[in-house]
């Protein structure tokens, strides 16, 4: 246990005199939670739109009204007579919608009408909430006028739980939480472990009483400590600056961040036994880290949506069992009968990361 100590203090000492890896820890992790918190959002807004109104009455000027009242759509004036050409293939506006010369009166006849609507489907998830919204928006907009009598007495009453205002904030900001607290401890990790071959000092450890399994707990404890005192600063950050707050209990998330942690710090000391310089340790938790934790941990992206054989591959993704968790703990509020399976998969995941690191350290050492 002495040797641990010391092998920790060491490794918090040389933390605490590198300025970068002390930005690296504590500035880069804060850029990206505001980056992602406040960059992506999964929902379409300020969709430029383009109306060319052909019949100038007051229905028609009540229906476009109507169109940019959901603030989903912002009016794009055009200079020319055809909006497609001038604004829709260029790009610049992602939808048209004409109205033709007899709209209203064909509307108060209760003839068949017509809209032309015209959707930019260059982006394909951004043209079906364009269809969805216009579609919508008429149907709300006949009902308002009267030109629509009932004919059904079925009316589905929609209530949205957990999260009714619709907040991404309470969708995005727990995702990066999983995201960077599986990134940063590891990179730290694998820095501070190729260091030591970089510059040589690994041999005195080889050559020294000191074990792989009393190596790599020094390291990594010096290394959870640190990223235990990052997720303290991201998530108090992010609940100031997101308004998101725990609806849960909490020791089911602090277990949970714990272990993350833990994995994070052994996958980091992993790929640093198994790189030779610091740049490929960084390409190994960029390409095996980042991608996995942004794109195949249902961050972003449902798992659902993954094809096999891919779809085995967040399995063992760390970052998806901890997405869950912080999304039950800061939306849901389920507790422990919906996360327990997610915690145990993390202290396997910690298990396996461990155990091998230290195999292949254990075959670098030097017999006694």
């Amino acid at each position: 246990m002495k040797r641990i100590l010391a092998q920790c203090i060491k490794e918090l000492v040389q933390f605490r005199r590198d300025r970068l890896t002390l930005a690296l820890a504590f500035l880069l992790p804060f850029l990206t939670l505001l980056i992602f918190g406040f960059a992506i959002r999964l929902e379409s807004k300020n969709i430029p739109l383009i109306v060319q109104d052909f019949d100038r009455t007051n229905l028609s000027s009540s229906y476009i009204e109507r169109l940019y009242a959901t603030n989903q759509f912002i009016p794009y004036k055009w200079s020319g007579t055809d909006p497609v050409r001038d604004a829709v293939d260029r790009g610049i506006a992602k939808a048209a919608v004409i109205i033709p010369p007899e709209f209203s009166r064909d509307v108060k006849a209760s003839k068949n009408t017509e809209l032309q609507v015209l959707i930019d489907a260059t982006d394909v998830n951004n043209a079906r909430v364009i269809k969805n919204s216009i579609q919508q928006v008429t149907n709300f907009f006949m009902r308002d006028q009267g030109l629509v009598p009932a004919t059904s007495s079925i009316t589905p009453k929609m209530r949205l739980w957990f999260n009714p205002g619709r907040l991404e904030s309470l969708y995005i900001v727990p995702g990066v939480y999983g995201v960077v607290l599986w990134i940063f401890p590891s990179l730290l990790s694998a820095i501070a472990m190729v260091r030591e071959k970089e510059k040589g000092t690994i041999l005195q450890v080889y050559t020294s009483s000191i074990s792989a399994t009393e190596l790599l707990l020094g390291k990594g404890i010096a290394y959870l400590l640190i990223a235990i005192a990052e997720a303290l600063v991201l998530m108090v950050l992010g609940s100031l600056i997101f308004h998101v707050g725990l609806v849960a209990e909490p020791t089911a998330l602090l277990i949970g961040t714990f272990l993350l942690l833990t994995d994070s710090v052994m996958f980091g000391l992993l790929l640093g036994v198994r790189s030779s310089n610091q740049n490929s340790a960084v390409q190994g938790v960029a390409l095996i880290g980042f991608i996995t934790a942004l794109l195949l941990s249902g961050f972003i992206y449902p798992l659902n949506n993954i094809p096999f054989p891919l779809s085995l591959v967040p399995n063992v993704v760390p970052a998806r069992y901890y997405i869950d968790i912080t999304r039950d703990a800061f939306v849901r509020g389920t507790g422990w009968a919906g996360v327990w399976f997610d915690l145990v998969m993390l202290a396997i995941l910690g298990l396996i990361f461990f155990n091998i690191s230290r195999r292949v350290l254990s075959r670098m050492q030097l017999p006694n």
